[in-house]
């Protein structure tokens, strides 16, 4: 089984399905995980297998290397589309996420005004109220929601601690239209039991949670690369596409990513 685990702390650029020509900044230590989520699809593996022993990047570092990066391709006219917060984990968990942000959206102004900065999270963490607020900062704060079944959520998502999809959908409400969700939608099983939300049994309610939450767009995405859990099988472009709709038809923005 193969696996992704990407430098810290800045990587790339690389082309996302998603996000156009994005950079990417980790703030997770560069030799493994840290994840509130140990998903069953996860490109960086299960959070057992890729413990790190190094720390995580400081404020410092990951601004003196952001800058260094930006300079770089200014000079080499190849800027970006986007900053993506990204890579070995959950980037919210980093004890200085609040003020990297600051520091990311100050050299974006300086040295790529016209990219935006982005966010990838699983939405653990938007309770805390510096998240929350750093989140509002940036352009595009996207949080997954990958269901409202808490059964599936924890076969496949699998978070740390306690975890209730009604605060998160309440705590995502109150971005007040300031959020992407982002899902994603898979076919198969794993260990004998469905991995399948793509039924009508997980994606009315989920579609509800997603009108209530009222977001400025949906992303839905299927599997991309190897993943660590055996059996799990893509979403068809069918499926994505229905949903898709669906999401649309309610007057929200969606995109498929296949």
């Amino acid at each position: 089984m193969s696996t992704i685990i990407y430098p810290s702390p800045i990587f790339g650029p690389i082309h996302s399905r998603r996000l156009g020509i994005s950079l990417g900044i980790n703030l997770l230590p560069a030799d493994g995980k840290v994840c509130s989520f140990d998903c069953i699809y996860c490109e960086c593996g299960f959070n057992e297998d890729h413990r790190p022993k190094q720390t995580m990047p400081t404020r410092h570092d990951v601004a003196e290397k952001l800058q260094l990066t930006l300079q770089r391709m200014k000079s080499e006219g190849q800027l970006p589309d986007v900053l993506t917060f990204a890579g070995n984990g959950e980037p919210t968990c980093h004890p200085h996420f609040p003020e990297i942000i600051d520091d990311t959206i100050r050299l974006r102004n300086a040295y790529c005004p016209d990219a935006k900065v982005c966010v990838l999270s699983n939405s653990t963490q938007i309770h805390r109220q510096s998240v929350h607020d750093a989140l509002m900062k940036v352009d595009d704060n996207i949080l997954k929601l990958d269901t409202v079944d808490s059964a599936y959520i924890h076969r496949v998502d699998r978070p740390a601690g306690n975890y209730d999809v009604n605060q998160i959908i309440e705590r995502m409400k109150a971005f007040n239209g300031h959020v992407i969700i982002q899902t994603m939608f898979m076919r198969g099983d794993c260990n004998g039991e469905s991995v399948d939300n793509t039924a009508e049994e997980y994606v009315v309610p989920w579609l509800e949670a997603v009108k209530t939450i009222a977001p400025q767009q949906v992303m839905v995405y299927t599997i991309d690369r190897e993943t660590p859990a055996h059996g799990l099988l893509k979403a068809t472009h069918e499926q994505l596409d229905a949903i898709r709709d669906r999401v649309v038809a309610v007057g929200i923005p969606c995109s498929a990513s296949y």
